[in-house]
């Protein structure tokens, strides 16, 4: 079948993603004073139950919801929570600029660890892309630096790794269960999960009443930004998609300088078009791949 190509309507819907993800991460700081990440996951994630169970009743896709490979849901999820953790921690502490840059090592990673989880065949095209996605990671990072790898940088690239290690899970539960039901394990397993987290020390803080509107944001933004995400790749080709997602990275950049009077950095800008170069190799010979094969 071939993909529907829209490329104007990919591009409004993409606009809607990277305001989603931008909001994301002016919620997360804002919440930040006042509440830690599992609070801040375990609110955020009912907000989400509420939603998910919501539309799958309007839609008429409730009965897609099952316990079928519920083991694989649980390791899904724990990843995922601990890279959501984890990226909420490195929010507080490094520019959103370099969080946002070191985010988009995530495909480079699944593109490396594809062979091992999925079988996936290690082309020359796809490790020359981990390599050079690799040369884009150390710019933006600069370990050898003044600054050194600080612990922010290792937060950020540890919640890479668990974003890419969910990816590829997700990837095995969508051959074998809906959209629906994986988001719905989704919401509910990380509210229980940031639930556990969150009281571990015997105290659970209830959002006062400013926090509200922070938690609704963070709660619908992160989901209308993978809904947008998911809607631009189904209008248009994914080599076309990823280019525009890129400009997350000078639009939270614009963002910092005006709240948080984070300066504009050239080698992160420099490394994220490294990575995003990186991307774009391995989606374009992907893309080409299916053509052959059809």
């Amino acid at each position: 079948m071939s993909q529907t190509n829209r490329p104007l309507a990919a591009a409004l819907w993409m606009g809607g993603s990277i305001a989603g993800f931008s909001l994301v991460a002016i919620s997360g700081r804002a919440l930040a004073h006042d509440l830690d990440t599992f609070e801040v996951m375990f609110y955020r994630s009912l907000v989400g139950v509420l939603v998910v169970i919501s539309a799958a009743s309007l839609s008429g896709r409730l009965p897609e919801i099952s316990t079928r490979f519920f083991g694989t849901h649980i390791f899904r999820n724990c990843i995922h929570f601990a890279g959501q953790n984890l990226w909420l921690m490195a929010l507080g502490m490094i520019p959103l600029a370099q969080l946002f840059a070191l985010e988009f090592s995530s495909p480079i990673i699944v593109a490396l660890a594809a062979p091992l989880v999925l079988s996936e065949r290690l082309t020359p095209t796809r490790l020359a892309a981990v390599c050079i996605g690799f040369v884009g990671i150390l710019i933006v990072a600069r370990p050898f630096g003044a600054g050194g790898l600080s612990v922010g940088i290792v937060t950020a690239l540890l919640s890479a790794v668990g974003f890419a290690g969910s990816a590829l899970v997700t990837k095995r539960l969508t051959r074998v269960v809906s959209v629906t039901c994986i988001l719905f394990w989704l919401v509910v397993m990380q509210s229980i999960l940031g639930f556990v987290c969150a009281g571990f020390d015997g105290h659970i803080a209830i959002p006062k009443l400013h926090m509200l509107p922070w938690i609704l944001a963070i709660g619908l933004s992160g989901l209308g930004a993978h809904l947008g995400l998911t809607k631009a790749l189904s209008l248009a080709p994914a080599t076309l998609v990823v280019p525009v997602d890129f400009l997350r990275l000078p639009i939270i950049s614009v963002v910092g300088m005006a709240f948080y009077q984070e300066p504009l950095d050239v080698w992160v800008f420099a490394g994220g078009a490294i990575i995003l170069f990186a991307n774009w190799i391995n989606l374009r010979r992907d893309n080409v791949g299916r053509k052959v094969a059809v």
